[in-house]
């Protein structure tokens, strides 16, 4: 067999666009989970309340919990190489995530849930013990998302991003079956029949993502060569801690931002109609977002870089102008009207922030783009330093909308986030140039 034939092919439009549409659809789909569990619960006996709890108090504090397992993701596609790294990094994985869960356990089911939810978020007294039993129904949630992402992850790097997908489908089933239940008995409570949905819908595909994984872990992870330098923990925690904090950091400010609206001009309205704008646009954004870990897992491949820039191209001018004909055309009145239900004047101005949100998607591809580079590197301080300065700039213009207080909140939020993440991209572009460059580097000698 000759040297040619044993080195891996150049990486080509279509390789990226094939692990890149899975990952989009799954995106895709859990964008579309949240509407369908709220038009459920708006249909169940006293749905002000359970929405309350499930949206204001359960999901806040459980995916304020599990902040830190979310990039688990990105970390496991880009240290699952060999068997040793994934045996570390799954020891890892169940040390985090179980310490998490009974961090969780802790608030749900002790006095400390007073001290937290009565005594800190301080939510309407008919909210309270609602929201306490969702938080119990969601026990086992950081679990299972953070052992079906380590899984995800393997799938990914080992070119199996389709599984991810499926495994997406399998997900929604099982939450939308639980939901008919729910609707169809008509008694249950709103936060019962949401929560039980979420955590069935986790479980499935946690057991669905530890399954598909097992013949790659055998067949392929087993055998692959073995990583020098060998990964230890000193080194996971040197790649994932700057992760876990950007991924805390970001669920901070959400809490944080719409404490702000609420003191700026036409809060009601805004805090309604900013949830309604965010919804669509992350829809949108999901497809750049879906591009990381496809970074993650290629960029080793010889002349990668100009393909992903490429492809990165691309896809930011397609989402950017699928964004732009929902703001130029009526589709925006039938989302805005006929799907979220708004009235014809909030309607209206969901459709002027919409403009202010029209950066937004393309500067999702491009921060996937330089992220992604950036976790191939290891070196994910940088990450971390770029989502502080998106915390920077959205803090002080949150501020300056406050203290101005003349303009709506709405506008003030959906101006300070555009601002703020293109300052944030500004960053990671910089600390991304020094992973591209070794990555150039190294392609000459691929090749030959």
């Amino acid at each position: 067999m000759s040297a040619s034939s044993t080195q891996p092919q150049p990486l080509s439009l279509g390789q990226v666009a094939q692990r890149w549409w899975p990952l989009a659809a799954s995106w895709l789909l859990m964008s579309a989970e949240l509407p369908a569990l709220s038009a459920i619960v708006a249909r169940l006996p006293d749905p002000e309340i359970h929405l309350a709890a499930y949206g204001g108090v359960v999901m806040s504090l459980a995916l304020i919990i599990e902040s830190p397992i979310l990039m688990l993701l990105a970390a496991s596609t880009a240290l699952s190489r060999d068997w040793a790294s994934f045996v570390r990094l799954r020891r890892f994985m169940l040390v985090l995530s179980g310490a998490l869960t009974l961090v969780h356990a802790a608030v749900a089911f002790t006095p400390l849930y007073d001290l937290v939810v009565v005594g800190l978020m301080q939510p309407p007294t008919e909210v309270v013990e609602p929201a306490r039993l969702g938080l119990m129904i969601m026990t086992p949630f950081t679990f299972g998302v953070a052992y079906r992402r380590f899984h995800q992850g393997v799938l990914i790097r080992f070119g199996h991003s389709r599984a991810v997908g499926l495994g997406t489908v399998l997900r929604l089933s099982s939450t939308a079956s639980v939901l008919a239940i729910g609707y169809l008995a008509g008694t249950l409570p709103g936060i019962v029949v949401a929560t039980s949905a979420v955590i069935a819908g986790i479980v499935a595909e946690a057991v669905y993502a530890h399954v598909r994984a097992q013949p790659v872990l055998r067949y392929e992870v087993r055998l692959a060569p073995p990583v020098k330098p060998a990964l230890f923990v000193r080194a996971i925690l040197a790649f994932y801690v700057p992760l876990a904090m950007t991924s805390t950091l970001y669920l901070i400010i959400r809490p944080l931002g719409s404490a702000a609206i609420s003191r700026m001009p036409d809060a009601l309205n805004s805090l309604a109609v900013y949830a309604v704008v965010q919804g669509l646009v992350f829809m949108v954004q999901a497809l750049g977002i879906a591009l990381n870990e496809v970074v993650v897992a290629t960029l080793d491949t010889p002349r990668a870089a100009p393909v992903l820039r490429c492809f990165t191209l691309i896809l930011s001018a397609c989402t950017t102008g699928l964004l732009l004909v929902m703001v130029l055309t009526p589709l925006s009145s039938v989302w805005f009207e006929q799907i979220a239900g708004l009235s014809p004047e909030l309607a209206s101005r969901a459709h002027t922030g919409l403009w202010l949100a029209l950066p937004l998607p393309a500067i999702s591809a491009f921060q996937s783009w330089f992220q992604g580079t950036i976790v191939h590197s290891r070196r994910t301080r940088g990450i971390t330093e770029a989502t502080m300065i998106y915390l920077a700039c959205m803090s002080a213009m949150l501020i300056v909308g406050m203290a101005w207080g003349q303009v709506a909140g709405l506008y003030v939020a959906l101006g300070a986030s555009t601002f703020s993440v293109t300052a944030q991209l500004g960053w990671l572009w910089r600390r991304s140039q020094s992973a591209l460059q070794a990555t150039a580097g190294r392609a000459p000698a691929t090749q030959t």
